[in-house]
């Protein structure tokens, strides 16, 4: 008999579930790469009830091969591994110029290997045990770094949004914004002159984990609208009622 999905799974469904959609989680490809088959075996099938797609690989020189050749949006490594490491992975990874996101697991705990993993341009670390919660949550965080690695700079007339350095720069004078307020101005940038509606806003900035019947999306825009707009004497952040928002796409007189 099938084992029935774990409490970390069926959270994750329901939390997919309360945008009324199947969209609420946005599907990744997720590559796991790790010697131990049966661990291997229970993160794939827990990404793939997640509603994700999945596959595994059990050594350094497959993992490479299989992350350079296919399309994943992230890259679950572990540490130690026949034939190359995690770190030599890594590092051959980006020498390719594969740029996808890393999370690099090992038994290891010390600081000192914490620090060699991400001097190893891995983007994340995580100690075994691990909580699949955990997992989760670091992965949709690194498929969202992906996104912004992606289009690395979106100008529109003084608005400059750079989604490699999370820099924002209106009139030649830099905008701090929190991470939240980056993400939705970076989607609005992105595709500027297009209505983005609250559902896509959910599903790629908060990966459908907030209510739709919330305020949250309105708080955000309305302090991105106080942020990047008004101080500039511009109001480029448009709402359309009942739909979401679009950014114009228009230079500023």
């Amino acid at each position: 008999m099938k084992p029935a999905p774990g409490a970390a799974v069926l959270a994750y469904r329901r939390r997919g579930r309360a945008g009324g959609t199947s969209k609420g989680v946005r599907s990744v490809r997720v590559l796991v790469v790790d010697d131990d088959q049966r661990l291997a075996a229970v993160l794939t099938r827990a990404l793939s009830e997640a509603g994700h797609a999945a596959a595994s690989r059990h050594t350094g020189p497959d993992g490479l091969r299989e992350a350079v050749l296919g399309d994943y949006d992230a890259v679950v490594l572990d540490w130690m591994l026949p034939g190359m490491d995690g770190p030599s992975v890594c590092q051959a990874l980006r020498a390719q110029g594969v740029l996808t996101p890393v999370l690099m697991l090992t038994a290891r705990g010390q600081v000192a290997d914490r620090v060699a993993g991400l001097d190893a341009l891995a983007d994340d670390f995580m100690a075994k045990p691990f909580s699949l919660d955990e997992l989760l949550a670091r992965l949709r965080a690194l498929r969202r770094r992906g996104v912004s690695l992606a289009v690395p700079v979106v100008t529109l007339g003084d608005l400059v949004v750079d989604g490699g350095r999370r820099q924002v720069i209106r009139g030649g004078i830099p905008v701090e914004l929190t991470a939240r307020e980056f993400d939705v101005l970076l989607l609005l940038a992105q595709r500027a002159g297009l209505v983005v509606t609250r559902q896509q806003i959910l599903d790629e900035v908060w990966d459908g984990e907030s209510d739709l019947r919330s305020n949250t999306i309105d708080v955000h825009v309305g302090t991105l609208r106080a942020k990047v707009d008004r101080p500039f004497g511009r109001s480029d952040i448009e709402t359309v009622r009942g739909v979401g928002y679009r950014l114009v796409a228009e230079p500023p007189p």
